[in-house]
C-alpha cells in the first residue's frame, strides 16, 4: 500500500527538491501544507509535476499556516500520514540578525504545532531538517560529530537548536519517532537569490565584485556544499533503511550528518563558479565578517562518517552539482532575482 507523506516547505528551495525526488523514486502520495509567506514559491511545486501529469494526483497542496495550531478540520483534510518530513523554517542568517523576534517565533511555533500534530497522527517517522550551524563555528582541522555540544552563534542557528531541543523533548516524553539530520550548505536549482551561490552567480555574470566574508587576517570562510537532491536522496535512504531510535532503549534520538564531499573555501567557490560560467579572473570584494556580520561563523564542518558507514553515498558529485545548477539557472535567469 502506498504511503502518505506530510512534507512541509514544499514551496521552498529544499522542500521542492525533496518533493521531486520522492515523486521520482517512490509511489508515495505527498501532502504539502503551504502558505507561501516565507520565501515559498508555487512555481517550485508546479515545476516538479508539470512534465508528469500522472504525478498530479499524488500531490495534495493544503493551505495551512504551521505557525498556528493545526485544527481538527485541517487535520482531517490532511488525512492519515505515515511520515512527517519537516523542511519548513526561516533560514536566512542576515534576516534573523536584522529582525530576530518574529524569525525565532516562526521557527519555534512551527515545530511545536507539528509535534503536537504528530502526537495525534502518530507517524512512523518524524524527520527533522536541521543545520550544521547549531554547533557554532568549527575549529581548524575539526569536523563536528553527532551530539557534539550545541552552541549557536546567531538567531537563525539558535532557532534551529530550539527546534531540535523541542523535538528531543517530544521524543523523550511522548514517544514521537524523531530523526534529526544536520546538513551543510545546500545548493541547487531554484535557490533563493539571497543565498551565496545565486549572489555569486549574479555578480560574476554582471562582471561585478563577488562578496566573500573573511577573518580580520584575510582568511576566507569555508563550507561543504551539498546539492539539494543529495539531501533528498539521504532522507529517502533513511526512511527506507533506518528505524528511529526510541527511549528507553536509547538515551538519544537518531541523528545523522549529511555532508558534502569536500571542504571549499569561499574564494575557491567563487573561482569554481566563474570557471563554470566561462568568466576568467572574477573580482572579489573581501569583507571582514566580524565587522559586517555579527553572529557569522567563518568555518563550518560536519563529520559525515556515521551515515556513510550505514551505507549511504551521495549520488551527485560536487562538480556535477555546480554544472547542473549553474547551467539551469543561466537558462532560467529569473531565478537570480526570485
Amino acid at each position: 500500500m502506498s504511503k502518505r507523506i506530510l512534507l512541509t516547505g514544499a514551496g521552498g528551495f529544499v522542500g521542492s527538491h525533496i518533493l521531486r525526488h520522492l515523486l521520482t523514486h517512490t509511489d508515495w502520495d505527498l501532502v504539502c501544507p503551504v502558505t507561501f509567506r516565507h520565501h515559498g514559491n508555487s512555481d517550485r511545486i508546479a515545476s516538479a509535476i508539470e512534465d508528469r501529469p500522472e504525478w498530479h494526483q499524488r500531490v495534495q497542496v493544503v493551505m495551512c499556516d504551521l505557525t498556528a495550531p493545526i485544527s481538527t478540520t485541517t487535520a482531517s483534510r490532511l488525512g492519515p500520514i505515515d511520515y512527517i518530513l519537516n523542511v519548513a523554517s526561516e533560514s536566512h542568517v542576515d534576516r534573523s540578525i536584522t529582525d530576530p523576534v518574529p524569525f525565532i517565533r516562526n521557527n519555534v511555533d512551527l515545530i511545536l504545532n507539528l509535534l503536537e500534530y504528530a502526537r495525534i497522527t502518530q507517524p512512523a517517522v518524524f524527520l527533522q531538517m536541521s543545520t550544521d550551524e547549531v554547533y557554532g563555528p568549527a575549529p581548524a582541522d575539526y569536523a563536528h560529530r553527532e551530539w557534539d555540544t550545541i552552541a549557536p552563534s546567531n538567531p537563525y542557528s539558535a532557532s534551529k537548536a530550539a527546534q531540535e531541543a523541542i523535538a528531543f523533548s517530544y521524543w523523550r516524553t511522548y514517544g514521537v519517532p524523531v530523526v534529526i539530520t544536520n546538513t551543510m550548505n545546500i545548493i541547487g536549482e531554484m535557490q533563493s537569490s539571497e543565498k551565496f551561490l545565486p549572489k555569486t552567480m549574479r555578480a560574476v555574470a554582471a562582471r561585478e565584485p563577488a562578496t566573500v566574508h573573511v577573518s580580520p587576517e584575510g582568511q576566507p570562510g569555508s563550507r561543504f556544499y551539498l546539492h539539494a537532491r543529495n539531501l533528498a536522496d539521504a532522507w529517502l535512504w533513511l526512511l527506507n533503511h533506518h528505524t528511529p531510535q526510541m527511549y528507553p532503549d536509547h538515551p538519544l534520538p537518531s541523528r545523522f550528518h549529511i555532508v558534502g564531499e569536500r571542504e571549499i573555501n569561499n574564494v575557491e567557490m567563487v573561482h569554481l563558479v566563474a570557471d563554470t560560467m566561462g568568466v576568467p579572473n572574477p573580482e572579489l570584494h573581501l569583507v571582514d565578517f566580524h565587522a559586517s556580520r555579527p553572529g557569522h561563523d567563518l568555518r563550518y564542518a560536519l563529520d559525515g562518517r556515521k551515515l556513510a558507514a550505514a551505507g549511504w553515498k551521495a549520488p551527485v558529485p560536487l562538480e556535477e552539482s555546480l554544472t547542473r545548477t549553474i547551467g539551469w539557472t543561466l537558462t532560467n535567469p529569473e531565478w537570480l532575482v526570485a
